[in-house]
């Protein structure tokens, strides 16, 4: 049941020549260090309007029929959003809504799927899905729910026509997201892959792929909502850029049938935006020792804050990439993006050529990410392949293979973030190794040159933010 709901909730996710290998590693950039600049937003929505729609709203355009699926929701309430209606007896990552086409009521994952995580035993809205498991392949139960809805309708029944285009997308997409990590999510991937048959002007479908994608899939970590409001460009490289409701609508291409849809969804997600806006994270649970997070205080605005901000009653986030060649982490996922066929695609496409403008500007480098509630979002790195924070400050002490319980009770207060088990060799559901391509636990050793006692200070202090 749990595995049928996650594969719904796939919704909620996101090159020239086909990759015979994987992409290479160049950092060969002639900067350090640069800032993003910002880009006008719309900054007029409802943000209780927002909420409800990212929760609840039509942006995904398809899905499965409603009503097969009543007897599966028998007892099923919805905690987490606390959503009325017929969202009210729905797991809280499934939306139901009614299909751009076939105009019938339809089921279909949401924004919540990826972006509802849970730690100390609370799911938290806007914080990053760390639990997500793309490891299965999703093509037979793709095959399974065709099978279900060819059985039930007929071709020419609003039910089947509202099916069709998730249907579409659901198997372009899902030979490309298979992941070899845990909670690795492959956001991109999907985006990626959805895209690439969808008319550049338009959206339609196209049988015919646009470009042709690697077979390695490349997953990331979820980074927390409550960061937009920050950012002048969105995703772990900064790919994204001009205005963020169509960036952040972008699961919608795993179901909408065209553009007009498309500038539907636009306008609900003015709202969302508004919503991320109001959007705080969780306050740390547990106890602070005041007097030693203010020396961390002091250590962390002379070592990190250049990078990563300032907090307090007068913030500032300098919004800097930071090339590859400096912070010396993975850099695949960079390179990947850099050379994905979707930068061209969406840079000639509806998204980048109508009002209001979004576009892709892939750069060989890395966000230096705010860290308010750094504490709740672990693990850490773009790739998720550091488990706690000090480790994060400490590169000589990370685990090359680790494992997690699963339970997001299971937390380390002192190093601030999973509690983990060091193995030889990846076993077990929750295992992840950083010897995988595109997952290495390498660089960001800026906290090397602190001392132990310096890195404890800044650990205690994170815990406020």
């Amino acid at each position: 049941m749990r595995f049928f709901w996650f594969i719904l909730g796939l919704a909620a996710l996101a090159a020239c020549q086909r990759y015979s290998t994987l992409p290479g590693t160049a950092t060969d950039n002639d900067w350090k260090v640069k800032p993003l600049p910002a880009s006008p937003q719309q900054m007029d929505g409802d943000p209780e309007a927002g909420y409800a729609f990212i929760g609840g709203g039509s942006y995904i355009g398809s899905g499965v029929p409603f009503e097969m699926m009543k007897k599966r929701l028998s007892g099923t309430t919805d905690t987490v959003l606390r959503r009325g209606g017929v969202n009210a007896n729905l797991p809280y990552p499934v939306s139901a809504f009614e299909a751009a086409k076939g105009g019938t009521l339809v089921m279909n994952g949401n924004c919540f799927t990826c972006h509802a995580g849970e730690v100390n035993g609370q799911i938290v809205p806007g914080l990053g899905n760390s639990f997500s498991d793309y490891q299965k392949s999703f093509k037979p139960m793709g095959k399974v729910i065709r099978v279900g809805v060819d059985f039930k309708y007929k071709k020419d029944e609003p039910e089947w026509e509202a099916y069709e285009d998730f249907s579409r997308y659901f198997n372009a997409m899902a030979p490309y997201i298979q992941t070899n990590q845990p909670g690795a999510n492959p956001a991109f991937r999907l985006a990626e892959a959805c895209m690439r048959h969808r008319d550049p002007v338009d959206l339609t479908y196209r049988e015919a792929p646009n470009y042709d994608m690697m077979d390695y899939t490349i997953a990331t970590d979820v980074p927390p909502l409550w960061h937009v409001k920050k950012k002048n460009a969105l995703y772990y490289n900064g790919i994204g850029r001009g205005d963020f409701t169509k960036l952040l609508f972008q699961a919608s291409v795993l179901g909408i049938p065209d553009s007009t849809a498309a500038r539907e969804a636009i306008n609900g997600f003015k709202d969302v935006l508004a919503w991320l806006q109001t959007l705080e994270p969780p306050a740390y649970p547990g106890p602070v020792d005041q007097a030693l997070a203010a020396e961390g205080q002091v250590v962390f605005e002379k070592n990190c804050s250049k990078c990563h901000g300032t907090y307090g009653n007068e913030e500032t986030y300098p919004n800097k990439l930071v090339s590859l060649a400096l912070v010396k982490t993975d850099p695949m996922y960079a390179n990947y993006a850099k050379n994905s066929g979707i930068v061209e695609w969406y840079n000639s496409s509806w998204f980048a050529q109508s009002e209001p403008k979004s576009y892709f500007a892939p750069e060989l480098g890395y966000v230096a990410p705010p860290l308010d509630g750094i504490w709740a979002t672990a693990p850490y790195l773009h790739n998720g392949s550091v488990p706690t924070v000090a480790a994060l400050l400490d590169s000589k002490n990370r685990p090359d293979i680790w494992a997690r319980s699963g339970d997001s009770r299971d937390y380390d207060h002192e190093k601030l973030g999973w509690a983990y088990t060091e193995l030889d060799k990846a076993k077990g559901d929750w295992a992840f190794d950083t010897n995988r391509p595109g997952y290495s636990n390498e660089g960001h050793e800026f906290g090397d040159k602190l001392s132990v006692g310096e890195r404890t200070a800044v650990i205690e202090y994170l815990k406020t933010l």
